[in-house]
């Protein structure tokens, strides 16, 4: 980079400044009310997210039967719709009142409510309610969450059963929100098999969207599984769109979740969220959601009255926050380095975007720079996107995020409609310009650059104003 005239850098914006965008982030499981939210609402909008998932709690609002105690989810909605975040609520998980095999389940995780007339019942009041009480303010409503393996489906994963539970719930929604936006799916695994059954029990008849669910340290990964599940959706139901509900990774070793074993470092989980946040937007998903906003525990598995069974401490979160010795957060947060890194996509990718093609060609030569030959075009992950501004071209070397750095270059032939041209770091932030001798006008809009950086982690090359500062 080196050979760059740095110029600026982005500025970030808050969630109030930005009209609308394709990021969420994760504020799930305060339906276990396992961390204090209000120490984290200033630092959610300050990134600029412009959605936030949150778990609805059907356990912790209602404790008497017909009787439901919405202030701490009123809390939570009004916190964000005031700093300018749309909150999407996913409904679940079961009730200890309805559902006798609840009793013993931290939060009544994965025990769904399918089994008696009683338990289907206090379920369609239950959602009823919720759509009800967030209208105007709560658009999107998902049903459950990772059905597709038995920490969230207990009694046994099923997709008929899911696929029909999803459809009855979906159908409790429009009775009194036909407004709703609705999600379904809400799967995991890579599992073509659940997913069709699911579909053709009923899942695909009265939804919006399907989400997934992509953990992993290649984002390549994302590719093949939108692809699949978007030809799969549409064969059911053209009008459905997909959305990645959750993706992430910690920050360090010896935690539990999702990848827990991995030897992620803070810098390498804001490499992850990067390179997996760009991805997602190359698959042209509706939205996109990190998860998740803070480290906090998983809370998966838990029994209840036994708190061991339920300290077992996750480091997703763009928040990092220490536990004292008893499993308690301690309730004061900082910013890691994958937060400004979120906050740097944010204030870039506003508004009205959409992927389109940049005419290029990627010609590998030798680099008296780095001493070796240049990446060819199918060693790359590239990417496009175009605003009534300009565009932008995406590209970095998938490397092993986990185990090997990359720096090089690469020798770019493209056509753009636009003469202005500068560089972005998605890491820092940092908008360089670049000299006149690594720029050869071929003219009518082509032109070569030599020796383009090229990192693991996202480069973008803008062409006209596709970031603006206001």
């Amino acid at each position: 980079m080196e050979q760059l005239k740095k110029i600026g850098s982005i500025k970030p914006k808050s969630s109030r400044e930005i009209t609308h965008s394709k990021i969420s982030l994760g504020f799930e499981k305060l339906d276990r009310a396992v961390f204090d939210p209000a120490k984290t609402y200033d630092h959610v909008a300050a990134l600029g997210v412009k959605l936030a998932r949150i778990q609805s709690g059907w356990a912790r609002t209602e404790k008497k039967k017909g009787v439901y105690s919405f202030e701490w989810l009123d809390d939570i909605v009004d916190n964000f719709t005031s700093r300018g975040i749309e909150p999407w609520l996913c409904l679940c998980y079961g009730n200890a009142l309805y559902t006798p095999a609840a009793e013993k389940v931290f939060g009544a995780v994965g025990c769904p409510p399918i089994h008696t007339e009683e338990e289907i019942r206090g379920w369609e009041n239950y959602v009823k309610a919720v759509a009800t009480r967030y209208a105007g303010k709560v658009n999107y409503f998902e049903i459950w969450n990772e059905p597709d393996w038995t920490g969230f489906w207990k009694h046994g994963v099923n997709p008929t059963e899911f696929g029909e539970f999803t459809n009855t719930t979906a159908k409790y929604i429009r009775t009194v929100r036909p407004d709703a936006k609705i999600i379904g799916g809400v799967v995991s695994i890579r599992n073509i098999h659940f997913l069709n059954t699911a579909l053709k029990a009923g899942l695909a008849e009265n939804i919006d969207f399907v989400s997934f669910h992509e953990y992993t340290h290649d984002e390549r990964d994302v590719f093949e599984k939108v692809d699949t599940y978007r030809s799969l959706v549409k064969s059911y139901n053209p009008k459905i769109e997909l959305i990645q509900g959750e993706s992430g990774s910690q920050s360090r070793s010896g935690g539990h979740g999702a990848l827990w074993a991995a030897a992620w470092t803070e810098e390498k989980q804001a490499k992850q969220l990067a390179r997996h946040t760009i991805a997602d937007f190359i698959t042209d998903v509706h939205f996109t959601s990190y998860f998740t906003c803070v480290d906090m525990v998983e809370a998966i598995n838990g029994v209840v009255g036994d708190k061991i069974s339920f300290s077992d401490f996750g480091y997703f979160g763009v928040l990092g926050q220490d536990f004292d010795n008893n499993g308690d957060p301690l309730g004061n947060y900082r910013r890691k380095p994958s937060y400004y890194v979120l906050q740097n996509i944010c204030s870039i990718f506003t508004g009205d975007f959409k992927v389109c093609t940049v005419p290029t060609f990627v010609h590998p030569h030798f680099s008296d720079r780095m001493i070796d030959r240049q990446p060819k075009r199918y060693e790359l992950t590239t990417g496009s996107f175009e605003n009534e501004g300009g565009k932008i071209f995406a590209y970095w070397y998938p490397s092993n995020i986990l185990s090997t750095s990359y720096f090089g270059s690469i020798t770019l032939e493209f056509y753009s409609e636009y003469k202005d041209m500068k560089l972005i770091d998605i890491m820092d932030g940092s908008i360089y310009e670049m000299p006149e001798k690594m720029i050869e006008d071929k003219g009518d809009g082509v032109y070569i650059i030599k020796e383009l950086p090229i990192k693991y982690t996202p480069l973008l090359l803008m062409l006209g104003d596709f970031y603006k500062e206001s």
